[in-house]
């Protein structure tokens, strides 16, 4: 049997790539959203980029202050992405993405209302440009599709002692050096 060398088509992956870069760019934004990184969340934009999340309109260090002060009423929060589209031109450094979000918001109870669970489904459609070798973003329009707010049923089932539990900023398990330090002290327990 012959042998066919392997051809790679460079356009495509060189689009690959690009395409990669920004879902990873987009990643990270939710990561460090919900872990109250703000110099992560900072590094997915440009320093010039403009944001619209409805309630804010403006630049990002406008917007990480924005953010700062409304993720402070919530216990919690966690954005998942799916449905993403990345549409890249490799020759004018530009993409568009389109990433279907549903962002989750734990409320804490207060005097008037209980424990309950605020639910956002957006869409994130940004404008990436490449510069000095980095996809970032250069603007962002969030588009909202619905929300909801449901209150937290008492339930048969809370997390035990036993549950890791997410946290905000370098104390979540995600930022250990080794997982195994978790199970280990868990087994010692």
């Amino acid at each position: 049997m012959p042998t066919q060398a392997f051809q790679i088509d460079e356009e495509q992956l060189a689009m690959d790539v690009a395409e990669n870069a920004i879902r990873r760019t987009l990643y990270r934004y939710c990561r460090g959203i919900d872990r109250r990184d703000y110099d992560l969340v900072r590094d997915c934009y440009h320093p010039n980029a403009m944001d619209d999340h409805g309630d804010y309109l403006g630049g990002v260090d406008g917007f990480i202050e924005h953010v700062k002060t409304n993720l402070a009423r919530f216990e919690r929060t966690m954005h998942f992405l799916g449905n993403i589209l990345v549409e890249v031109d490799l020759r004018a450094n530009h993409a568009r993405s389109e990433a279907y979000a549903i962002a989750n918001h734990r409320l804490r109870a207060n005097a008037k209302k209980p424990l309950r669970d605020f639910i956002v489904g957006l869409r994130y459609v940004d404008d990436f440009q490449r510069r000095e070798g980095m996809w970032r973003i250069a603007n962002r329009v969030c588009v909202f599709e619905w929300s909801r707010i449901d209150p937290v049923a008492d339930g048969p089932f809370a997390f035990g002692t036993g549950h890791t539990l997410g946290r905000h900023g370098n104390e979540d398990v995600v930022f250990l050096e080794r997982l195994s330090s978790v199970i280990d002290a868990k087994r010692t327990s």
